[in-house]
C-alpha cells in the first residue's frame, strides 16, 4: 500500500504533543491527514483503541469512515456499521462516534481510549472536548494524545482559538499547565494532490465572500462579526523575533493599572515601520513594584515612553502622581494623547496593509510573536455599541494592550520622521502630531 502525504500532513502524523490541531483553510487535507495517522497508529501498537467523532454521525459516515473504506486494505482490517467499529488483524481499533449534544459525552464514560480525534473541532463544545480528555487511559504504555483538525468559524470557535492559537506561534509546541499542545496550520496550497485533480477549486475558494475567504481560502483565525480592527492579517501582522539593528529609535508604551499593567516596546526602522518586539502583561502590580519590573526588563535606551494622561494625576493622599513615582524610580514618562477616536484609527493606520518598495503586501505594524496578549487581545476588540467609531470597553481584559499600543501610535507617525524627546521632560510632549 502506497501513501502520499503533503509536509504538513506529515507534521500532524509525526507530532508526539499532548493535544494537536490541524487544520485552517478548508481543502488542505484534514480529514485525510487523521484517516492515515489513524492507520500508522493502529499498526504501530498492537491492540490500541481509538475513538474518531463528528458533531452527528451522517456527518461522520459520509466523510470519514467512507474514505478509510478506500484506503484501508481489507486484508488488515474490517468495519462493523452496526457497532461503528473498525477492527484490525492486529486487535487495534477504531470507534467511530458523535456527540450531538453535551448528554452524548456520557456514552464514553466508562470507556477509555489511546488517541482521540475530532474532526471539525470547532463544531464542539468546550465542555465536550474536555469531558473527553478524561477518557485518554490505560495501561498498556502507548502514547495518549488528542488529535483535532478542523476551519475556523462554528460554536466552538472562540475556546478553540483560545486554547490552540493564542497560547502562541503557530508550528511549534507550547507547554501548558495542561500539557503540550500545538497548532499545525494548513492551507489549500499544500495540497497539491487536490489541487492537481480539482483545477478550480481555488478559483471557487476566491469567490466567497470576503469573510468566508478568510476563513476558508486563508484560515484566518481572528475573524468574527462587529470585529473593529478587520484589517488584522496574523500572517503579516505577526513575525518571528530577531535581533534588531542598533540604529532603530526604540519606544515604550503602557495602560497602567492594578488590574493590569501592559508594556510595549517598540522599535522604528528607517522607514517609520513599527516593530513591537517586547511585553510586560502583568496585574495586581503597586505603582513601585510595575516601576521595579519595568526596569528589570528596560536594558535600552528609550526615545521616549508614553503613558495616559491620568497618570500625571495628582493623588489626594500624596500630593504625587503615577507619573512622579514612576520618575522617582528612574522612568520618565511622556504624555500621551487620549483622544480614543483618533487614537483607534491612528492604529488601523499602522495596520492598514499596503504595498511596499518590491511591489509585496506590507503593513507599518508588525509584532513579534512573543507579544502573545497583544496579538490575542487587539484583534477581539468590537466597536462600541453606542458608538461605532469606538471600541467596546468589554469584556475589559482585552483593552489593556491595545490601549498601550494607541498611545504609541497616536504620538508617533508611520513616517520617517527626525525627533528629539527628551526623557527627562515626563511632563508633556506632543511628538509629531501634525501631518
Amino acid at each position: 500500500m502506497e501513501i502520499s502525504i503533503t509536509p504538513t500532513q506529515k507534521k500532524f502524523i509525526d507530532s508526539t504533543a499532548d493535544e494537536v490541531l490541524f487544520g485552517g483553510a478548508a481543502g488542505g487535507g484534514k480529514s485525510y491527514a487523521q484517516i492515515i495517522d489513524a492507520l500508522i497508529y493502529a499498526l504501530t501498537y498492537p491492540g490500541s483503541k481509538q475513538l474518531i467523532l463528528r458533531r452527528t454521525y451522517p456527518e461522520l459516515d459520509k466523510s470519514i469512515i467512507r474514505r478509510s473504506l478506500e484506503l484501508y486494505p481489507k486484508a488488515i482490517y474490517k468495519y462493523s456499521s452496526t457497532a461503528h467499529t473498525g477492527q484490525f488483524s492486529n486487535g487495534s481499533i477504531i470507534d467511530f462516534g458523535y456527540c450531538d449534544n453535551e448528554n452524548d459525552v456520557y456514552r464514553y464514560q466508562s470507556a477509555e481510549f489511546d488517541v482521540i480525534r475530532f474532526d471539525e473541532l470547532t463544531h464542539f463544545t468546550k465542555e465536550m472536548y474536555v469531558y473527553l480528555i478524561s477518557r485518554l487511559r490505560g495501561v498498556n504504555g502507548y502514547p495518549k494524545q488528542m488529535k483535532s483538525s478542523t476551519n475556523p468559524g462554528g460554536i466552538g470557535h472562540k475556546w478553540v482559538k483560545e486554547r490552540f492559537i493564542d497560547i502562541g506561534e503557530s508550528g511549534i509546541e507550547h507547554s501548558t499547565p495542561a500539557g503540550r499542545r500545538i497548532f499545525i496550520p494548513s492551507f489549500v496550497t499544500d495540497n497539491v494532490f487536490l489541487i492537481a485533480k480539482d483545477k478550480n477549486y481555488l478559483k471557487r475558494l476566491e469567490n466567497l465572500s470576503e469573510k468566508d475567504k478568510k476563513a476558508l481560502l486563508y484560515g484566518q483565525w481572528d475573524i468574527f462579526e462587529g470585529q473593529y480592527f478587520d484589517e488584522w492579517d496574523r500572517e503579516r501582522h505577526v513575525v518571528k523575533p530577531f535581533v534588531l539593528p542598533s540604529g532603530w529609535k526604540r519606544y515604550a508604551a503602557m495602560d497602567y493599572g492594578l488590574d493590569m499593567l501592559a508594556v510595549y516596546f517598540i522599535a522604528v526602522d528607517e522607514g517609520g515601520n513599527a516593530w513591537v518586539y517586547k511585553e510586560i502583561y502583568q496585574s495586581n502590580l503597586i505603582i513601585s513594584s510595575a516601576a521595579a519590573l519595568i526596569k528589570s526588563v528596560m536594558d535600552e535606551s528609550l526615545t521616549a515612553f508614553y503613558a495616559p494622561p491620568d497618570l500625571w494625576n495628582r493623588r489626594q493622599d500624596s500630593g504625587r502622581s503615577v507619573a512622579d513615582i514612576f520618575a522617582a524610580n528612574g522612568i520618565y514618562l511622556t504624555k500621551s494623547v487620549n483622544d480614543r477616536q483618533s487614537g483607534w484609527y491612528r492604529v488601523k493606520e499602522y495596520l492598514h496593509t499596503g504595498s511596499d518598495e518590491f511591489g509585496e503586501k506590507s503593513s507599518k505594524l508588525k509584532i513579534f510573536s512573543s507579544c502573545i496578549n497583544l496579538i490575542r487581545t487587539l484583534p477581539a476588540l468590537t466597536h462600541d455599541s453606542r458608538n461605532v467609531n469606538d471600541v467596546s470597553n468589554t469584556p475589559h481584559e482585552y483593552t489593556h494592550a491595545p490601549d498601550a499600543l494607541r498611545y504609541f501610535c497616536v504620538m508617533h507617525r508611520s513616517t520617517p520622521v527626525t525627533e528629539d524627546v527628551q526623557q527627562s521632560d515626563y511632563s508633556t510632549s506632543f511628538e509629531n502630531m501634525t501631518g
